[in-house]
């Protein structure tokens, strides 16, 4: 709770900075979070199923807040789904720059300003990785198509399928009623994984990878 409390009075300190320096309608301001709550110390995801360290929606639905005084409309709000990564090329657009063409995100700008939204029809893939004993280096997935998701919470659980539309609370898994969706969800997760695979996301550890040779005992004198 502290934590928290302290997050939003630096929050408002930067806002009232903004304010006070006549920078407010030329700065497009956004908050939102990486996961949902942790349940283990208290938190409170609402009606949405489990929390931090899950992929159910406890762990992935998160709030998000955006103030631009004069571009957006106080106390307006909106259903778009968006992902962490559509945050840059949402402030490319705002300032007039270009994003690269190569980047998986989407400008949700026209939302922000109240404008008509082109809905992109895309894949919602989403992975963890934990470096404990409790997935062993492994990941877990879910993957989002319209109103179906994928799902395996932990290395060694079975797939879930989930109607999100019908069933936001993640409470009936259709895995073993809806097999045509859930092998088409499955192929879709696998090119996601292999994709994601192919990145080299930090350098190789050589020393770990091939470590010193171990000490040989040596030789016992002769007498």
């Amino acid at each position: 709770m502290a934590l928290i409390e302290h997050l939003d009075d630096g929050i408002g300190r930067v806002v009232a900075a903004l304010d006070r320096l006549r920078l407010a309608e030329n700065t497009l301001v956004i908050f939102t979070s990486d996961n949902g709550g942790f349940l283990a110390f208290g938190a409170n995801n609402g009606p949405w199923r489990s929390g931090k360290t899950h992929l159910y929606e406890g762990g992935l639905r998160v709030p998000g807040v955006a103030r631009w005084p004069g571009k957006i409309k106080p106390n307006t709000r909106t259903a778009h789904v968006a992902l962490s990564m559509d945050i840059f090329p949402t402030l490319c657009e705002a300032a007039g720059v270009t994003p690269p063409a190569d980047i998986d995100g989407l400008s949700f700008l026209p939302t922000l300003l109240g404008r008509p939204q082109r809905e992109t029809h895309r894949d919602l893939y989403f992975v963890l990785r934990e470096g404990g004993p409790a997935f062993g280096g492994k990941t877990i997935e879910a993957l989002i198509r319209g109103p179906w998701k994928l799902i395996q919470d932990r290395p060694t659980a079975a797939w879930e399928l989930y109607h999100l539309q019908r069933d936001p609370a993640e409470s009936t898994d259709l895995a073993g009623k809806e097999r045509a969706v859930l092998l088409e969800l499955s192929a879709a997760l696998r090119e996601h994984i292999q994709l994601g695979g192919q990145t080299p996301w930090q350098a190789p550890d050589r020393a770990a990878a091939c470590p010193p040779p171990l000490p040989q005992p040596r030789p016992k004198p002769k007498r």
